[in-house]
């Protein structure tokens, strides 16, 4: 459907900035753009960063539609579509620094101190990694913050060894990407882990080292130590040119009127009837791109018939 706006109704637009608050540039935010401007809806995207700013860390794809094969390639695509859908304005740069609802709209306070009001909001603002310091079974100098296992590279990594805290599938990405680095992985996981490293297994660059817990020291230069005391109580000091972290993610919502489950995520479920979440903040167990693009086109046609639901008989 061609990118054409909608005609005229109660409360939309006029009444509002645009038919859609969308808070995340990421594959769910992007989808619900492109879904959006498809039924003739207008969208406002913030976005602190560039447009799939986390596909740009991923250098190898094997699970999504349309024959990419790395994550910066998938992101330019969606960019480039984004750019152009004229519906869809761009607000890059921009922080997200409240959200909150009425019973009519829902207001989007940016940095600048912009405010955005539209009947609905999509909010697909994802995770961010975990650091030491959020693992409980991980001791670490106060204040120290180590990188994400994708940041070393195949330069950063060939003839070293690495020692990467936790399990996380982007070990398997790391390793399929750069599948002649001579590196070695030392790969400390906790017991929650043990079914995430079956697929690094078998992979000789790996060692595995199964922890109950680990304390992590600055080595002398640039390397690390660290006591590792196993399952059984077994206690070693492993050493490491490196350290990088592959321990997970946590959600990153804006604060304001969203509701907030324990672990941090965002239930769609629990939100105001004008929220609607889309994407890795609804949860931890959904966490891939297919899922992410399809919840977000999703989102925004649950907004279109919303707004569409025929009036109230008196």
């Amino acid at each position: 459907m061609a990118d054409t706006p909608p005609p005229s109704r109660a409360g939309s637009p006029a009444a509002h900035d645009t038919d859609l608050v969308i808070v995340g540039g990421g594959p769910a935010g992007c989808a619900a753009a492109r879904m959006a401007a498809g039924v003739g809806m207008r969208s406002i995207l913030a976005e602190p960063d560039r447009l799939c700013r986390n596909l740009h860390r991923i250098p190898a794809l094997n699970n999504v539609l349309g024959g990419h094969t790395s994550g910066p390639e998938l992101a330019g695509t969606i960019a480039a579509e984004l750019k152009d859908t004229r519906l869809c304005r761009l607000e890059l740069g921009r922080y997200v620094t409240e959200l909150r609802t009425d019973e009519d709209r829902v207001t989007v306070t940016l940095d600048t101190g912009a405010r955005l009001t539209a009947p609905y909001a999509v909010v697909a603002t994802g995770t961010a990694p975990l650091q030491p310091r959020d693992a409980a079974w991980i001791t670490a100098p106060g204040g120290l913050t180590l990188p994400p296992l994708w940041q070393a590279g195949e330069a950063g990594a060939e003839g070293r060894t690495l020692l990467v805290l936790g399990g996380d599938r982007t070990i398997g990405t790391f390793l399929r990407a750069h599948p002649a680095t001579g590196t070695r992985l030392l790969v400390a996981y906790p017991a929650a882990d043990d079914y995430k490293v079956e697929e690094i297994r078998e992979d000789p660059r790996v060692t595995l080292l199964p922890v109950g817990h680990l304390t992590l020291e600055p080595g002398e230069g640039a390397a690390v130590s660290a006591e590792v005391v196993g399952r059984g109580g077994e206690r070693q000091v492993v050493v490491a040119d490196a350290a990088y972290l592959s321990i997970g993610n946590a959600p990153t919502a804006p604060p304001g009127d969203l509701v907030r489950g324990a672990d941090g995520y965002c239930p769609p479920t629990e939100q105001h009837p004008r929220v609607i979440v889309a994407g890795d903040l609804r949860s931890a167990r959904f966490q891939r791109i297919m899922t992410a693009l399809g919840s977000g086109s999703e989102a925004a046609l649950r907004a279109y018939y919303a707004t569409r639901r025929p009036p109230a008989e008196g």
